[in-house]
């Protein structure tokens, strides 16, 4: 029943989304303006509340590094086997970013109904670290395959002012330091950040789902297959092992795994438009590992 209760709920509003895209009741428009509101203000809020209010310790350092090790093996393999497949310079960037982005949200929609407010701080945490070096892997990859005459360096610079002011690693942050220095809420700032984001998982997971592009999913399978293979099994396998060689266990081990186990995040789409990769890859990848992701999921919350 764990893996019904955790994962039911996120994955019935993510093809709730789907319905409601294909009946015309949401938009294109609806769900960028849904999609900077969740970003920029909602789930940044709740990120504060989590772990500015959440009773942990100190920061797991051992889990931390061991999580972003596996991330940095990832990016390697990512890089040769685009090398050795071959898999051309346009679709580089998206595969490279389909082998080790998350999808957030989901992360934060199925800890939170299997582990509680504990558990998404320590993700939380987490997070702002792996978001920044992520991010690293992904635009060099997309640099170094990019045409010639793009303006690469602009695009660069522009991103690492985006990374530096980016609402969820300054939420987690803001959260930290306010957990340290208080500890806790006063009950009416308790009670307003609860309201506040009472709807943000909802919101940000329908919008998952109204984001979803089925477009070019035959031409690309095999691809987005091979991308999340690398993703949804050879990282937690990986993240299995390493966890288990560095002694991390109790929550940090059922955090990781589902951290592991997270399908790609929809702002692949985005990075790979902005910085002139493949779309359709992107899109078909997003699809493809969204729905394989239930089972990793299923496996990582049976562990």
């Amino acid at each position: 029943m764990i893996v019904l209760n955790a994962l039911f709920p996120a994955f019935f509003l993510i093809f709730l989304g789907v319905a409601l895209k294909r009946a015309g009741i949401t938009n294109q428009t609806y769900l960028q303006q849904s999609d900077q509101l969740i970003y920029y203000i909602f789930f940044p809020v709740m990120l504060f509340w989590k772990i500015g209010g959440a009773s942990f310790g100190g920061i797991d350092w051992t889990f931390c590094l061991v999580t972003l090790l596996i991330l940095a093996v990832l990016f390697v393999v990512s890089t040769v086997v685009i090398h050795a497949v071959p898999i051309s310079h346009f679709q580089a960037g998206s595969f490279s970013q389909s082998c080790y982005r998350f999808n957030t949200y989901i992360g934060v929609a199925v800890i939170l109904n299997c582990l509680g407010a504990e558990g998404v701080a320590l993700f939380g945490i987490m997070i702002s670290l792996a978001i920044p070096l992520i991010n690293i892997f992904a635009v060099s990859t997309l640099i170094y395959h990019s045409p010639k005459e793009s303006s690469s360096g602009n695009r660069a610079r522009q991103f690492g002012r985006a990374l530096a002011a980016n609402p969820l690693i300054l939420g987690c942050i803001a959260g930290i330091l306010y957990s340290k220095i208080f500890g806790e809420f006063p009950v009416f700032i308790d009670n307003s950040l609860s309201l506040a984001s009472m709807f943000t998982l909802p919101m940000a997971l329908l919008s998952i789902g109204g984001s979803l592009s089925f477009n070019g999913i035959q031409k690309n399978l095999k691809t987005s297959l091979l991308a999340s293979g690398l993703k949804l099994v050879l990282m937690p396998l990986l993240g299995y092992g390493a966890y288990k060689l560095a002694g991390v266990d109790g929550l940090a081990f059922k955090v990781g795994m589902i951290f592991f186990c997270l399908p790609v995040s929809t702002t692949i789409y985005v990075l790979s438009s902005q910085m002139n990769s493949d779309t359709e890859l992107a899109s078909s990848a997003i699809v493809v590992s969204t729905i394989l992701s239930f089972f990793s999921l299923s496996v990582a919350l049976l562990i």
